[in-house]
């Protein structure tokens, strides 16, 4: 007997790091404090200059928005399911056309979390989206979103701990 098995012509990203903070702190900081600790230069619409901060709705539905200095937002995406301490995954919408980021903040023991991030939905994207959709030379068919993951969270465990 033979599996039909689908393989992605374009395979998500997958990223992890390990923090020395408990879960539901490591979860709380990720969501409430993003403007303190994102890289916003240059993984924002506005940068440090212009934003304010960054909110997000925590509800299926809520949307994760930057506010600007002049009143001015900007949508990173909405929430597509929300399971506090231990999940959230929603639309990214800063590269075009929507793909989605799946977050789930693993409890190692009480002090120590492992935060893994899939972003996918890859398939979505033209060829010209996945060379221009990222803030790095290169999108995400030149590894500029492995290399921006990376970056941001080790840019989160920095701050957390």
């Amino acid at each position: 007997m033979t599996e039909n098995v689908l393989a992605f012509t374009r395979p998500p990203i997958r990223q992890s790091t390990t923090v020395r903070a408990g879960r539901e702190r490591t979860f709380d900081v990720f969501l409430d404090r993003l403007a303190e600790w994102w890289p916003l230069d240059p993984f924002s619409y506005g940068g440090s200059a212009r934003i304010r901060t960054i909110t997000v709705d925590r509800r299926v539905g809520g949307e994760v928005v930057e506010h600007w200095h002049d009143g001015e937002t900007r949508s990173w995406g909405t929430l597509l399911g929300y399971e506090p301490p231990a999940a959230v995954t929603l639309t990214w919408n800063i590269t075009g056309k929507p793909t989605e980021i799946a977050l789930r903040f693993i409890a190692l023991d009480e002090r120590t979390t492992r935060v893994d991030l899939e972003h996918y939905g890859w398939d979505r994207l033209s060829e010209a989206e996945l060379v221009e959709a990222c803030a790095l030379p290169g999108g995400y068919a030149g590894g500029a979103f492995d290399e921006g993951w990376a970056t941001i969270l080790t840019a989160f465990k920095e701050h957390l701990e």
